[in-house]
């Protein structure tokens, strides 16, 4: 089981390799669309590698839910806990 630390480490470079945005600006008080400027096709490859990433599934419907980054590193540790 991966801690939300090494989560949210692992999300910022997932959400590099897919933006080109350093790692450093993926903080979990950013939100994906107004602070990063994650589009939505941007964002549904960032959950399929994700998904892979951590050995979790993420349904359509609970992306929406995941507004900043801290959303995410939650959910995932939940998923994978």
């Amino acid at each position: 089981m991966a801690s939300e630390q090494e989560i949210l480490s692992g999300l910022a470079e997932i959400i590099n390799e897919e933006t080109g945005l350093p790692t450093d600006d993926v903080q979990p008080q950013k939100s994906f669309t107004d602070d990063l400027d994650i589009d939505s096709l941007s964002m549904m490859t960032i959950v399929v590698n994700a998904e892979e990433k951590f050995g979790v599934r993420i349904p359509d419907d609970d992306v929406k839910d995941l507004k900043t980054v801290g959303d995410a590193v939650s959910y995932i540790a939940k998923q994978s806990a």
